[in-house]
Formats: structure tokens, sequence, C-alpha cells
């Protein structure tokens, strides 16, 4: 085997990691209190699924206040299942690992869908997890059809993956011919482990040609990342840097951000290329310097958004960024980035942002956004908030055991 294949075989060991207790000041038995408030209120959400005789998929809730289910082509249709995963890991109830294998299995069509980029969030937030915690061995070829499914929207000539198709939608209007999404750096998660699984390694090479081009098109000097980068596919020149769900084509969209850093941080578990950790250590300094970031470390939607202090928060942003600093913690020996993420948790565990039981659609935070200029999703609940909250969570436990 390959040395890329060697390493990407570490990818499996993220949840075997171990560091050092933090400084920050949480509450005793802060992991198993968080554990039972996000038991109630999942245990709440999968009977009224389970009460359905269908196989739900809670996405958010809606402006008249109703719980929204996603289709399984949905961009987010893997992170419940994923949420159900984490409870099992969590908890290692096997009620929870019966549910989180029936959400995930119902998914099964995304691993042939070839015009999504997000298959790498669908299938790695489901499949990927179920294989980590359940060792589901028919996994294995779902994830890498999957693989083999996001490879075709990779672009040669550019070294990238395109984002999204520009012949129907809003995209259309937009004038892009390959559009790039920050976003997209957290499908390359799917890629690398693909290559553990089947020793191919043309799923590694994308993954790094689309990381390196990012990393080299994507980035402003400051390290803030711009949301959109447009590709001519044919020669591969940059023809512009705009935005979609920001507030501006120059401003910081707080979520974008989280990605970039997560992103990179991933990438750097399974390449050990220096070049990326750097540039999730800037990105970092970039967040948690920033004069417009609050006290309490949950952003505002977009850093640079017009009516700040009077903007929506983004909880779903502070619950990513915990989660990479996680991981961060254990590549890097500085203390910090343990202790920001464990006052992230701290906060988005209080009652500003933690829903009481039994309210918020059964959801676990609050005040979360997806797209202020689409107007969608504005101060809501959303399944990827709880997400990686939850992932943060695990990450925290498994580091002070």
């Amino acid at each position: 085997m390959s040395l890329k294949n060697v390493l990407v075989g570490m990818g499996c060991a993220l949840l075997l990691m171990a560091g050092c207790k933090s400084n920050a000041q949480l509450p005793t038995g802060f992991i198993p209190e968080n554990i039972n408030n996000a038991v109630a209120q999942y245990t709440l959400q999968t009977n009224t699924i389970e009460a359905s005789g269908k196989v739900l998929n809670p996405g958010y809730i809606n402006n008249k206040g109703d719980v929204v289910y996603v289709t399984y082509e949905d961009w987010r249709s893997g992170f419940y299942p994923g949420s159900v995963w984490y409870l099992y890991a969590l908890t290692g109830d096997e009620k929870w690992r019966l549910l989180a294998e029936k959400y995930t299995e119902a998914l099964e069509e995304v691993q042939h869908l070839t015009w999504h980029h997000d298959v790498g969030f669908m299938v790695g937030s489901s499949y990927l997890n179920g294989l980590r915690f359940a060792q589901k061995e028919a996994y294995k070829d779902v994830i890498v059809q999957a693989a083999k499914s996001l490879s075709t929207r990779f672009r040669p000539a550019a070294g990238i993956i395109q984002s999204w198709n520009t012949d129907g939608g809003w995209q259309a209007k937009r004038g892009w011919k390959c559009p790039v999404i920050i976003d997209n750096m957290m499908n390359l998660e799917l890629l690398f482990e693909a290559t553990q699984l089947s020793g191919d390694s043309s799923f590694y090479d994308i993954a790094v040609s689309h990381a390196d081009k990012t990393l080299a098109n994507h980035f402003r000097a400051d390290a803030s990342s711009f949301h959109v980068v447009d590709y001519d596919p044919e020669t591969g020149e940059v023809r512009s840097h705009q935005t979609a769900q920001g507030y501006a084509h120059e401003s910081a969209w707080a979520r974008g951000q989280a990605w970039a850093l997560f992103g990179y941080t991933m990438c750097y578990r399974y390449t050990h290329n220096p070049l990326y950790l750097e540039q999730a250590k800037k990105i970092y300094d970039f967040i948690f310097s920033h004069n417009n970031l609050p006290g309490d470390l949950v952003p505002y939607w977009d850093f640079d958004a017009l009516n700040i202090p009077n903007e929506p928060r983004d909880a779903s942003t502070a619950a990513i960024i915990a989660s990479a600093l996680y991981e961060m913690s254990t590549h890097e020996k500085e203390s910090k980035y343990k202790e920001t993420a464990d006052e992230i948790m701290k906060s988005l565990s209080s009652p500003a942002y933690r829903a009481q039981v039994g309210s918020n659609g059964n959801f676990i935070l609050m005040h979360s956004v997806g797209s202020i200029p689409h107007q969608s999703e504005i101060d809501v609940p959303l399944n990827y908030a709880d997400y990686y909250y939850l992932e943060a969570l695990v990450r925290k436990r498994d580091l002070e055991k």
C-alpha cells in the first residue's frame, strides 16, 4: 500500500483522540448532563417519527413553527441519522443504534447522486458514522460508490470539484460557469475514506487537488474565506469571487469560515500536510481576533453584517467550530484550541442556546441561520447545528477520558 493509503488509514482513528483537560469553567457533570438532555429531546423526536409509520428526516423549523422533514436528496439528509449515531456513541444504548441504522439505510440512493456535490455530507454523517460506531461492513460499498459519484464532479483543468450545477434554479442567474463553495471542503472526507476502504488512490488525489486549489484561490490576506469562487472549467482560470449566503462578496460569512477551519483540520488528519494545519491556525486567528465576535463566542451570521450587534447569531457556526477545535487540539500542543472549544460548548449548552426539553421542535439548539440572502431558515433550529454539537460532545468526552 502506498504512503498515501497508510496516512489515509489514520482517518478512522479520529475518535480515539487523547488530550489534556481544559481550564474553562464548565459545570460539574457537564458531559453527562448534556447527554441526558439530548437523549430526552431526541426520544421525543424519534417517538414522533416512529409513530408516523414512516422514516421522517427532521431538517429545521419553518416560520410557522412546524418541523420540516427533508428528502434523501436534500444536502442535510445525513445529519439527523448522524446525530442518532452520536447518541449511540455517547450512550451505548442499542435503541439508538437500531434507529440510526434504520434512518441511515433510508438514504441508500444518495450514493448514486452525481448532480450533488454534498454527497460527502450526506453519506459521511450517516454511513461513515455507522461504519465507525457499529462496524457495519455493508456500509463500505455505499461509501465507495458515493465517492465515485462525487468524483464525477471533478473538473481536471481547474483541479476542483464543482459545487453547484448552473443550468437551473437561482444558480443559473448568477453567470457562473463552475462555482466552488468553501463548504465543499467538508465533502473531501468521503474521498479520503474511500481511498482507505478501496485502495484506489484516485479519490485521495482528487481531494488533495481540491484542497490545494481552494487554499490558493479561496482566501484573502487575513485568512478569511470567500464563499464562492467561480472557475472556467476549461482553462482553470478564476473568473470571480462572490457570495451566495453571506452579506456581501467581500464579507466573511460566518459558517463559511467554520467550514474552512474544519475542512483544513480534517485534511491535515489524512495528509499530514503542514500547510493545511497552518491554514487552520490562521483561520482560527481570524475568527477569534475579530472585533465583531461576541463575548460568548457564538458568531453573528456574517462577521461584516451591517447591523451588528442587532443581527442574528448562528449556533450552527459555533458548533462546527467547537468540533473542529477539539480535533485541532490533538494536532497542536497549544491549549488554547481545546479551551476555546470548551468555552463555545459552555455557551451553547446554556439556556441562551440550548432549548428546554419538549420545545424547539425537539431539536437541541436554538438560534441558527440557514441563508439570510434567501430569506430561508433565520433564527431557527437546524439539524446540522445539533449534529456538530453532538460531534463536539463526543470529541470532548473522548479527549477527557
